[in-house]
C-alpha cells in the first residue's frame, strides 16, 4: 500500500486513467444536502485561499498494459470523487454557453475524458456502476434521463448552484482540494480488510454492504460482473420490501443463517459472523453458497411481499403474517417454503402451518406473553418437526410449551380479553386486522376495513353525553367506563364522527339521506347483535363479548390436542425468561442461555451482571462512556473512585461498579439485554 497526501486535481487529470466503481460497491448515495455542504466548503477554500482536507480515497491500481487505460479500482471515495466529477461536468457545460474555449476544453480534457482512449467505455474518466453510468451519459449527451437517480438530481443541484457569477471561485477552490492518496496492490494488498477500517465517507454501510464487498472483493473484475450478475443483484431485488421501497438484505441474511444455524446473529454483528461461518476463497465456492442464498431469497421475497406468491391462498395468509408483524418467524418459514417448493408438504399442509403459526402468534400478543421469546422459538422450530407426521409434530410442540413461550389455550385468552384495553394495546394495522379476521370468520372473503372508509368506533363513547349517565346506575357506568376500550364495546363503522358520543339508540337508528347511517343499517357481521337490542349496558355488552369471543377461538384456533397426553420432558418447561423472573435476592441459577448457547457456570445473578457487562462492552465499547449509560453504570480508570471493593475488571484498563443490590444487578441485566438488542 501506498499513501501520501495529494492534490485532488492531480489525481483525476492523470493521462489515460479510468475511476472504476465496482458492482459490489452500494450505489451512489449523496444527496442534495451533501453535496450542499461540499460546495460550501469548495467555495470557502476558493475564497479564502486555503487548503481544504476531503479524505481518503483508496482504488486498486491493476496494473493494466502500459498501451492502454489504467483501470483504478475505488475501494473508498465513491461518494465524493463522483460529486468532484459532476461539479466539473457543470463547469464545463457552463464554460460553453459562456463560450470560453479554452476553459471548457481544459475541463473537457484534463479531468473528464481520456483523450486518446480507444474505445467509447474508456473515454470517461469515472466509470459508475450500470445505472449511474447511464445516467452519467445521459449528461454528457444533454438527453433526458427519466429514471430516478441521484447522479441527476445532484447535478440540477449543480447548475443552479454554479453560475457565470462564482464558478472562477469554486475553480480555485477545487485547485485547493487535498485528499489521502491510498493505492493498494492486489497482489500484496487485502482490500477488504482495509476497507473495513476506513470510516470515512459518512454514510454507514449496511451489514449486506459488507457481505456483498467482503464476496466480490476477492475476484477479478470480470468474475465480479459475474457474480454480480447472475447472483447477488438477484439478492438484492428479491430481499427488498416493495411496499417500503426498503433494502432487506442485512434482515435476510441474518434470518437465512438462523435457519441453517439455530442461532441468531446479533443485528451489528451478522458481517462478522458470517466470515466465520463462510471462508470463501475462489470463485467455485462463493458460486456454491450464493445457489442457495438465491433459492432462499425467492421464498423471503414471499414472505416480505405477499402478492408475489401466485397461490392466492397462501398470499393472503402471508399477508396476515407480515400485518401483525411477526418478523421473527421469518428464518422457521425460510424453511418450510423451501419443504412446500420441494414438494416435502402440499398447498394443504402449508396452509394449516400458516394458521398454526398466526394463531400462536396473535394469541401470545392478545395475552401480553412476552414477545422476546419468540425469537429463540422460531430459530429451532424448524428442528421440531418430524417428517413422518409434519403438521401434527409441530402442533404438538408448539402446545408443549410453557411459561414464557406458550401456545394460550383458549381459557387464557378468553380471560385476557374480558378486560384487555384492546383500542391503546395495538397499532391501528393491528386493530383493523382483527376487525378484518373477526368479520370474515372461517369465510375466505377478504374484507379490509383499512384501504376503506371504516374506523374504529367505541359503542359507549369515550366522552358519553348526559343521557348515558341518566339511564345506567353509578355502578354500571363505572363499570362501562372501566370497559370503554375492551373487544365488546368496539365495531366498526364509516360514520364515527356522526356517531360519535351519541346515545345508543341515536347510533342504532342514525339515517341521514340514507349515507350517514348507524348499525341498523350495517351490512357487517360485527354490528348484527347491534340491530337486535335497544340498550347498551353491561348485561349487552356481556352477551356480545361472548358472540365475539366465540368467533376469536374458531379463527385463531387452539389445537385440538389433549395435553395430558403430550409427553412434556421434551419441552423447556422450567426455563424462564429474565424478563419474568421474580425477585433474584439468594437464589442460585442452574444454568442459563445466553445469545442462543447454554453456560453452566454463572452459578448468581453476580456473576451473570459481571459476564453480560463483560459480553456488551466488547460490543461496542463506545456505548458505555455515554452519559446516560455512565449514570447507571460507572466505568473507570481509577478503580479508587468506585463504591465497591471488588470492582469488575471489563478489560486490562478499565473498571466497573460493582456495589449493586441483586435486584439492582438484574434491573441492569434486562436494561443491556434490552439496548442492546438481545435476541
Amino acid at each position: 500500500m501506498k499513501a501520501s497526501e495529494a492534490k485532488l486535481n492531480d489525481l483525476i487529470k492523470k493521462n489515460d486513467i479510468q475511476f472504476i466503481i465496482p458492482v459490489y460497491q452500494r450505489n451512489y448515495d449523496w444527496t442534495i444536502k451533501e453535496c450542499k455542504v461540499l460546495l460550501n466548503d469548495i467555495r470557502d477554500a476558493g475564497r479564502l485561499n486555503r487548503e481544504h482536507f476531503i479524505g481518503s480515497i483508496v482504488y486498486v491500481d491493476d496494473h493494466a498494459p502500459k498501451t492502454g487505460i489504467q483501470e483504478l479500482i475505488i475501494v473508498d471515495g465513491q461518494q465524493r470523487l463522483t460529486t468532484i466529477i459532476l461539479i466539473y461536468l457543470r463547469l464545463y457545460k457552463l464554460a460553453k454557453d459562456l463560450e470560453d474555449i479554452r476553459l471548457r476544453d481544459r475541463i473537457y480534457e484534463h479531468y473528464l475524458i481520456n483523450k486518446y482512449a480507444n474505445t467509447e467505455e474508456e473515454k470517461i474518466k469515472l466509470k459508475p456502476t450500470e445505472n449511474n453510468n447511464k445516467a452519467l451519459k445521459s449528461i454528457f449527451l444533454g438527453a433526458n434521463f427519466k429514471e430516478k437517480s441521484n447522479i441527476i438530481d445532484n447535478y440540477n443541484f449543480f447548475e443552479k448552484e454554479i453560475n457565470s457569477f462564482n464558478y472562477e471561485s469554486i475553480l480555485d477552490g477545487l485547485e485547493k482540494l487535498i485528499f489521502v492518496d491510498m493505492s493498494l496492490d492486489r497482489k500484496e494488498d487485502d482490500p477488504q480488510r482495509i476497507f473495513e477500517s476506513l470510516n470515512s465517507t459518512g454514510l454507514a454501510l449496511s451489514q449486506g454492504d459488507l457481505i456483498r464487498n467482503y464476496i466480490l472483493m476477492k475476484l477479478n473484475s470480470k468474475e465480479q460482473q459475474y457474480i454480480y450478475g447472475n447472483y447477488w443483484e438477484y439478492i438484492e431485488k428479491n430481499a427488498r420490501d416493495e411496499s417500503l421501497n426498503k433494502d432487506m438484505v442485512s434482515d435476510f441474511i441474518r434470518d437465512f443463517m438462523t435457519a441453517e444455524y439455530n442461532k441468531i446473529p446479533n443485528k451489528n454483528r451478522i458481517y462478522e459472523e458470517f466470515k466465520e461461518k463462510y471462508s470463501i476463497s475462489n470463485l467455485s465456492e462463493i458460486e456454491n453458497y450464493l445457489n442457495s442464498l438465491k433459492e432462499y431469497s425467492n421464498y423471503y421475497n414471499k414472505l416480505l411481499n405477499p402478492k408475489n406468491e401466485i397461490d392466492k391462498d397462501i398470499s393472503i395468509k402471508l399477508e396476515n403474517i407480515k400485518t401483525i408483524e411477526v418478523n421473527v418467524s421469518y428464518p422457521f418459514f425460510l424453511k418450510i417454503y423451501k419443504d412446500y417448493n420441494d414438494k416435502v408438504i402440499d398447498n394443504k399442509t402449508f396452509l394449516k402451518i400458516i394458521d398454526l403459526i398466526e394463531s400462536f402468534v396473535f394469541r401470545r400478543f392478545i395475552c401480553d406473553v412476552f414477545s422476546n421469546a419468540m425469537n429463540k422459538i422460531f430459530m429451532s422450530l424448524y428442528s421440531k418437526i418430524d417428517k413422518n407426521n409434519y403438521y401434527n409434530s409441530l402442533e404438538e410442540y408448539l402446545c408443549k410449551l410453557k411459561n414464557v413461550q406458550r401456545f394460550p389455550n383458549n381459557d387464557e385468552v378468553i380471560n385476557k380479553l374480558k378486560e384487555k384495553d384492546i383500542y391503546n394495546a395495538m397499532n391501528t394495522k393491528r386493530k383493523m386486522y382483527l376487525f378484518n379476521k373477526l368479520e370474515m370468520g372461517l369465510g375466505k372473503t377478504v374484507v379490509d376495513f383499512s384501504k376503506t372508509d371504516f374506523e374504529i368506533e367505541h359503542i359507549f363513547p369515550q366522552n358519553p353525553v348526559k343521557e348515558w349517565k341518566d339511564n345506567l346506575t353509578d355502578e354500571e357506568y363505572k363499570m362501562m367506563q372501566s370497559k370503554v376500550h375492551s373487544i365488546a364495546n368496539l365495531t366498526i363503522s364509516a360514520n364515527n364522527k356522526e356517531l360519535s358520543n351519541k346515545t345508543f339508540l341515536d347510533k342504532k337508528n342514525m339515517n341521514v339521506d340514507n349515507k350517514e347511517q348507524g348499525y341498523k343499517y350495517s351490512h357487517l357481521w360485527i354490528n348484527e347483535y347491534l340491530k337486535t337490542i335497544d340498550e347498551w349496558n353491561t348485561k349487552r355488552m356481556e352477551e356480545r363479548f361472548n358472540i365475539l369471543i366465540e368467533r376469536f377461538i374458531n379463527t385463531w384456533k387452539y389445537p385440538n390436542i389433549i395435553i395430558n397426553q403430550i409427553n412434556n420432558n421434551t419441552a423447556n418447561n422450567e426455563e424462564t425468561s429474565i424478563f419474568e423472573a421474580g425477585d433474584p435476592t439468594g437464589k442460585k441459577l442452574d444454568y442459563i442461555i445466553f445469545n442462543g448457547e447454554k453456560i453452566d457456570k454463572i452459578v448468581d445473578v453476580s456473576k451473570l451482571f459481571s459476564f453480560v457487562l463483560r459480553y456488551y462492552y466488547n460490543q461496542d465499547k463506545e456505548a458505555f462512556f455515554t452519559e446516560e449509560m455512565q449514570s447507571l453504570i460507572q466505568i473507570t480508570k481509577n478503580k479508587d473512585e468506585l463504591r465497591t471493593e471488588y470492582p469488575i475488571d471489563i478489560d486490562d484498563i478499565y473498571f466497573a461498579e460493582n456495589n449493586y443490590s441483586s435486584e439492582r444487578k438484574f434491573y441492569l441485566i434486562k436494561y443491556l439485554i434490552e439496548k442492546f438488542g438481545m435476541e
